[in-house]
């Protein structure tokens, strides 16, 4: 019987994920605010039933009833988030905060699956995630300074990149981060916001030259520290968003075009540089072929997707164990093996809707500053889930980058969460200023209007005098 409910109830997740997938879609062509409504209801009832479903798999496959508590967490922090921005933001966007809850649910059905301590850290750090980002769209909100600490975001973020390189602690040949109580924090995660914002803040002020240049030279600072670290995957990352934020702002291509030459450049001689990256690039040039010198993840990711095949083998009928490190770097490649391509294909389209309520968000939104600050995190998300998924596909190399919500990794969820936290603020600021455009409007309607005469009251018809007649009639006298 249990065998017939596992075969089953991954059918059922693959067609409540792309039921609520293509919702994800759907909602941006309706008009009207009540069918959004409805949609985004259904939205969080089919990831309830995923929930359920995947929970009730793995308690029918380990009878251990500490993951039916941890369920019930689970569900009261989903309700919890979606309730609280629901009432804290009422302008807030609704599709976000699904997607955001979708993505988190997905990864603790994934970590649980492989390892219960890790899932229960997790779950930690998305509460206090949570906390952190239903307080940043406030601070969004009020705070207007925040365009004049360009200089400020820059030497944290250096110091704290450079503090990493100096005293990190070494992890498969790369300097992410410092442990501290028994749990890791890696400072590139959010330094990858102060650079967004020192970035913003720079380009808001001027795009001459000289201060072209000098931005330039602060950015490229951030991602040398990175290379010297060997923490290729943020130092991609701010290259590449640094690249669409300049030529968004200043609309050069030549800049475009000679930031993608000298990135190629330093690209080859980095090749040539480090060992570390030259094992990575032989992995992914022929992974089976370098099997046993760092050829063996990838490999292994490669199988996971090949036997998961479109449906997958279902929840512990694979073998994601196999896979170093595959709660962290690998996960998509778990997630393939045991809920199949569809699942997975459904997951980056949910991503890639993410990002498109990025994108409107910074078309949408007139300040120059937050329109620069919603594109530059929007491209952060998005190419930040390329890399991983590009890796464990043999895509692009592996660059250790995890999918940002899915992927275990305390700092990744943090920044996340404060990453969808700024971009609700700037969505309640586009809100904001569509409301005073239309107020403006009204008053300037209300000035182009002709006066109106005050309407003349009724006055009372006049009484015409009664006319005597011509002849009185004089009253015969009775005759006696």
């Amino acid at each position: 019987m249990v065998n017939v409910i596992v075969e089953l109830s991954k059918y059922i997740i693959i067609i409540l994920m792309a039921v609520y997938t293509f919702s994800c879609f759907s909602v941006f062509a309706k008009v009207y605010e009540e069918d959004k409504k409805w949609i985004l209801i259904r939205q969080n009832i089919l990831m309830f039933l995923i929930q359920f479903t995947a929970y009730l798999v793995m308690y029918l496959q380990t009878e251990e009833k500490k993951l039916v508590l941890f369920y019930l967490a689970q569900v009261i922090l989903l309700i919890a988030i979606l309730v609280l921005y629901r009432v804290l933001y009422p302008k807030v966007s609704r599709l976000i905060v699904n997607n955001m809850c979708m993505l988190l649910s997905i990864g603790f059905i994934m970590i649980t699956r492989l390892t219960y301590q890790k899932a229960v850290k997790q779950f930690i750090f998305a509460v206090i995630g949570t906390a952190i980002g239903l307080a940043v769209p406030v601070l969004i909100r009020k705070l207007r300074f925040l365009k004049d600490w360009g200089y400020i975001y820059a030497g944290v973020g250096i110091l704290a990149l450079g503090a990493v390189a100096v005293l990190g602690q070494l992890s498969d040949g790369a300097k992410l981060g410092f442990t501290i109580a028994g749990f890791g924090v890696q400072p590139s995660e959010f330094v990858k916001i102060l650079f967004v914002f020192y970035v913003a803040a720079s380009l808001n002020k001027s795009t001459t030259f000289k201060n072209v240049v000098i931005t330039t030279a602060i950015a490229a600072a951030h991602v040398l520290i990175l290379v010297l670290s060997t923490d290729l995957g943020a130092a991609l990352i701010m290259f590449v968003v640094y690249l669409v934020m300049l030529y968004v702002a200043t609309r050069n291509p030549f800049y475009a075009i000679a930031g993608v030459g000298g990135g190629s450049v330093a690209a080859v001689v980095g090749y040539h540089l480090f060992s570390h990256i030259k094992v990575r690039v032989s992995a992914w040039q022929d992974p089976f072929a370098s099997y046993s010198e760092g050829g063996y993840q990838v490999a292994q990711s490669l199988f996971a997707i090949g036997t998961g095949s479109w449906f997958g083998m279902g929840l512990y009928q694979g073998l994601p164990d196999s896979i170093p490190v595959a709660e962290e770097d690998f996960i998509f490649s778990a997630i393939s093996e045991e809920l199949g391509l569809i699942f997975a294909l459904c997951l980056i389209l949910v991503c890639v809707s993410c990002y498109v309520m990025f994108l409107n968000i910074a078309m949408a939104i007139r300040n120059q500053f937050y329109k620069l600050i919603a594109l530059g995190l929007g491209t952060c998300y998005i190419f930040q889930v390329f890399l991983t998924i590009g890796g464990v596909t043999k895509f692009i190399p592996s660059t250790g980058v995890t999918l940002p919500l899915v992927s275990y990794g305390g700092s990744s969820m943090l920044s996340t969460m404060i990453m969808f936290g700024i971009i609700q603020g700037l969505y309640i600021l586009r809100e904001d200023e569509e409301e005073i455009i239309e107020k403006r409007r009204e008053r300037e309607l209300r000035r182009n209007e002709p006066p109106r005469r005050a309407p003349r009251k009724k006055q009372p018809p006049r009484q015409q005098p009664k006319k005597k007649p011509a002849f009185e009639e004089v009253p015969q006298q009775r005759i006696r």
